[in-house]
């Protein structure tokens, strides 16, 4: 399976790449689309029978990377695909950081489908907290724990949290046990990878993300031996109406064998804007550059310069 590795470390750079232009000019949907055009024609040719399982949309909605979209020759590993070709679309056109391209893989029928579901509440944390996570129980009892299992205390937690109105009380409820909020505006995916990697100031990502984007981290974290489990918390009413109708219970604690059914796991993520965990594109002359983190269950974790 190295060759699926390789495969996704090219595809994610040539994404992040075509959105070098529309860095920090104000164009989230054209610097998105480029990606997203980038991505699905990196595809072409390679040797694997892969259909899209995290994409744009439904088919009447995405014209390229839609759900259900067949990619490769038809030839070669079956697999399941999870894509975001730049998480962090205001971040890129802004220039702030940490916006990157995305994608995961495993074996085909593995990915948890997610249907009608848009948010989900999620922990994240690496291999040394897996087995003391619990969604069900407090902020407190989480952070102790979590706290416990790595040998610190709470005052020396970092908890990532997205900087969104519904995380009021829980930004609060972490400060007041004493560990530290990082807020981002965006990036739940990028959020969980720094949960899992040594080098990282964070411990743990907590909060209310994409429930697509739970796709994609699984694959990080089923490929690192973290921990991870979800909630689905609807946030609008059409959402809340489209589960309900589906017969969705909202009580289920999602585990991470839930979201993602192998132990095969590939994730790679490509640097847009520059951030803690990845640089990112970079001109010299004709030539672009970018840092590609892959992550896969048998080689682990690895970082490289690309240069197209």
């Amino acid at each position: 399976m190295q060759k699926v590795s390789r495969y996704l470390q090219e595809i994610v750079a040539k994404a992040a790449i075509a959105s070098y232009p529309h860095i920090g000019t104000g164009g989230k949907d054209e610097g998105d689309q480029a990606a997203v055009d980038a991505m699905r024609s990196a595809f072409e040719g390679k040797e694997i029978d892969a259909i899209v399982r995290v994409g744009e949309g439904e088919k009447d909605e995405a014209p390229m990377l839609y759900v259900g979209e067949k990619l490769g020759t038809g030839n070669g590993p079956l697999l399941d695909i999870a894509v975001d070709p730049i998480e962090g679309t205001s971040l890129m056109a802004a220039g702030k950081p940490n916006a990157i391209a995305t994608i995961a893989a495993t074996d085909q029928g593995a990915f948890w489908d997610a249907g009608h579901a848009y948010y989900m509440d999620k922990i994240v944390v690496n291999g040394q907290a897996k087995g003391v996570i619990d969604i069900n129980a407090s902020t407190e009892q989480n952070l102790k724990a979590i706290a416990k299992a790595k040998g610190k205390s709470i005052e020396q937690i970092v908890v990532y949290v997205l900087n969104k109105p519904r995380h009021i009380e829980l930004v609060k409820e972490i400060e007041t046990l004493g560990a530290t909020v990082a807020l981002h505006d965006e990036g739940d995916v990028i959020g969980s990878i720094l949960a899992l990697v040594e080098e990282s100031e964070i411990d743990v990502l907590m909060g209310i993300g994409g429930a697509p984007e739970a796709v994609v981290t699984a694959a990080a974290v089923k490929a690192l031996g973290g921990g991870m489990q979800g909630k689905l918390a609807p946030q609008k009413d059409f959402e809340i109406k489209n589960l309900s109708d589906a017969g969705v219970d909202l009580d289920i604690v999602y585990q991470l064998d839930d979201l993602i059914k192998s132990e095969y796991a590939v994730f790679a993520a490509a640097g847009v804007t520059t951030g803690p965990l990845l640089k990112g594109v970079s001109k010299d002359g004709a030539k672009y550059s970018t840092e590609v983190i892959i992550i896969d269950s048998v080689d682990g974790l690895k970082k490289e310069m690309i240069t197209i």
